[in-house]
């Protein structure tokens, strides 16, 4: 059954347009009145609903009872990742919210290939945004992860965020994936773009709490290298 993400609240017994993007996804389905599809607002659970018109450019439905279902890893994990090239930082983005991360943090780096400011940045996360959207719709989330702005490395360094474990993918890194603790519930990733990070940008990081960690002898893209820590976490202390 398809599954879309509106952003605006939802509620049983209301009746709806949907918004332009969501109903031309209706309309490439090909749906008709009468059939079944599920909607979730991000805010918790997913409601049934039936579309209802199938107009040229619009479509409205009826929101139906609404599921208190739970899909949300019990571990808070946030991403912080350096810009990458188009493909490959969507990729991130999109594989990251499958796996379950809770929020992702675009910075940009001292091998960031086009760094990003301004409007063109603000453009990039909203793109993001909608990456992540999409994947909830695929894999059954019922809560979109916040990407936030995009801004320096430099700058969340200087403010790093509160968690268990902050970690460094790094192959210079001295911590393997067996010498974390036997619990967590709060972690923080970073990943370095294309080149990796910098030399000073790494021993910044340590300095600031994060940890360098080593996976194995080979090195990972880094559209690869977040999704395959954020698994072996999710197995580790989450849901896996």
């Amino acid at each position: 059954m398809p599954r879309l993400y509106l952003d605006l609240p939802l509620a049983s017994g209301a009746n709806l347009s949907l918004p332009e993007e969501a109903a031309r996804h209706v309309q490439v389905l090909r749906l008709q009145p009468g059939d079944a599809l599920t909607l979730f607002d991000g805010r918790g659970g997913e409601y049934d609903a039936t579309v209802t018109q199938m107009g040229k450019r619009s479509v409205e439905v009826a929101v139906g009872a609404h599921h208190a279902v739970g899909r949300e890893s019990p571990l808070d994990i946030t991403l912080v990742q350096a810009v990458a090239a188009a493909e490959r930082m969507d990729y991130a983005i999109q594989k990251a919210t499958e796996l379950g991360v809770g929020r992702i943090a675009p910075v940009n780096s001292a091998y960031t290939q086009g760094r990003m400011a301004g409007e063109r940045a603000e453009k990039r996360r909203a793109h993001w945004q909608g990456v992540a959207a999409a994947a909830c719709e695929q894999s059954g989330r019922t809560r979109v992860p916040e990407v936030a702005t995009v801004r320096d490395l430099a700058e969340l360094l200087a403010t790093p965020p509160q968690a268990d474990l902050k970690l460094l993918l790094s192959p210079r890194g001295a911590t393997r994936l067996a010498d974390l603790p036997a619990h967590a519930a709060r972690v923080v990733l970073l990943v370095g773009p294309e080149g990796g990070l910098s030399p000073d940008e790494e021993a910044a990081a340590v300095a600031a709490g994060w940890t360098g960690l080593v996976l194995g002898p080979r090195v990972l893209r880094t559209e690869t290298a977040g999704a395959t820590l954020i698994a072996l976490l999710q197995a580790r202390y989450g849901d896996f």
